[in-house]
């Protein structure tokens, strides 16, 4: 067995045998197969794809490269949830709370922003003093006594994945549906679960913009969750708008003290209402989804999810002070209007083009090494089906780089697309899709 040989019957469309993806990822894991070695084999992977078998060989691989946490000893059925990326994608931080007040403990290791997509722990880590970086000790214990703990990947889950995640980055092959397929579902096996349920976007704002491949990755990521014996459902939602009114870090925490307090937007909270209903199901505190949803705005409603939220930052050691009294934050040195060009209606705001420019403006990074500004962001006051008169504000802009207000301005501008008539409203729960769909 030699790289060049495994590169090369990947390069010509054949099946890779488990033993020969373990053969290339441990040896790149362990620094004796180089990169520029396993770029090629991504870029064949990329070109020509990979059967069932082969996808779930690459996350066994990398599942087993680690630690695979242990949370049996905690009572009650662990779910999570997790998304495939997009803007204004706050769900996480919501949910949470919500499904651990109904009774269902939930471990969750989250990611960072990635491209034009925000990340968890970026929104979470702008909470001053806010923790992610607990060991996994730690994280068990957290999960027994308050029911949530959310932190990032430690260096002893999926070593593998981390590594081959980087690289995947820079040589443009995150788009491979077995490559996000086995990374996803080797971090999700490997935390704990007894039961996840999925958030696949589609449209511009998604890394999946065809609707059909939403789909294929859909069924792939279930096939491998049932295949490891944990129940998993997903759901293909909408991400051609921003979710909610709100992209940034610190807005989108204040979106979420908002939303958890019975004020948010009503698409942001029919998505995390309907995710949270299906895993409180799945933790079998319900009997059905549609219960399951009932229960999950009950949380919100009687206040035990805002509760449930204050004591995870309490735990984590949060400023529980700064989230009930956020106006006491640092505000952004630059503020600026996107202002509407004409009369009508709002018919549409493209996601992708205003994710890019939140990271212009120090919401994202551009690459691993850059810092995020929790202050900068972006806030939508009007999106599709909204009525607009020239000269209204549609958005406003926060930054401290103070050169790139006016090419945000611009930019957003371009995102807008206008209507004269009032345009169809849709849900934005486009499809369920369970193992019966397989």
């Amino acid at each position: 067995m030699t790289p060049y040989e495994i590169i090369s019957k990947k390069r010509d469309g054949h099946e890779l045998s488990a033993e020969e993806i373990k053969y290339m990822i441990m040896g790149y894991t362990n620094g004796e197969i180089p990169d520029y070695q396993v770029s090629a084999l991504l870029m064949a992977i990329y070109l020509k794809g990979m059967n069932a078998a082969e996808t779930m060989a690459v996350t066994n691989t990398m599942l087993y490269s680690g630690e695979v946490v242990d949370l049996s000893a905690i009572p009650g059925v662990k779910v999570d949830k997790h998304s495939t990326g997009g803007v204004g994608d706050k769900v996480s931080i919501i949910l949470a709370p919500i499904v651990a007040a109904a009774g269902v403990p939930v471990p969750m290791i989250s990611g960072r922003g990635l491209g034009h997509t925000g990340g968890t722990l970026d929104k979470l880590e702008s909470i001053p003093g806010f923790r992610v970086d607990y060991s996994i000790k730690e994280y068990e214990q957290k999960i027994s006594e308050i029911g949530a703990c959310l932190i990032g990947q430690t260096p002893d889950i999926c070593p593998a994945d981390k590594k081959l995640y980087a690289l995947r980055d820079v040589t443009a092959t995150i788009q491979s549906i077995p490559l996000i397929t086995g990374s996803i579902m080797s971090k999700k096996m490997a935390e704990g679960i007894d039961a996840l349920v999925l958030d696949v976007k589609t449209g511009s704002g998604a890394f999946m913009q065809k609707y059909e491949d939403s789909v294929a990755l859909a069924k792939q990521l279930i096939a491998v969750g049932e295949h490891f014996g944990k129940p998993t459902l997903a759901y293909i939602t909408d991400m051609n708008e921003p979710l909610g009114r709100t992209v940034g870090n610190w807005l989108e925490m204040v979106e979420c003290f908002e939303a958890l307090q019975g004020d948010g937007p009503d698409d942001l909270l029919e998505v995390t209402h309907q995710l949270s209903g299906a895993m409180i199901y799945l933790g079998k505190k319900a009997g059905t989804i549609k219960e399951g949803v009932q229960i999950s705005k009950e949380m919100i409603r009687s206040g035990k999810a805002w509760n449930k939220f204050l004591e995870i930052v309490a735990s984590q050691e949060g400023d529980v002070a700064m989230v009930q009294h956020p106006q006491h934050y640092p505000q952004a040195k630059y503020q600026a209007e996107v202002k509407s060009e004409q009369d009508g209606y709002i018919a549409g705001v493209n996601a992708l083009e205003v994710g890019l420019t939140s990271v212009s403006l120090g919401a994202g990074r551009q690459k691993s090494t850059d810092i995020i500004d929790p202050k900068a962001g972006i806030i939508l006051h009007r999106k599709k089906g909204d009525a607009v008169s020239k000269g209204e504000p549609l958005m406003t802009v926060f930054t401290d780089k103070e050169q790139e207000l006016q090419g945000a301005v611009s930019r957003l501008n371009a995102a807008v697309t206008y209507s004269a008539e009032k345009p169809l409203l849709e849900s934005l729960i486009r499809e369920f899709i369970d193992k019966t769909k397989l």
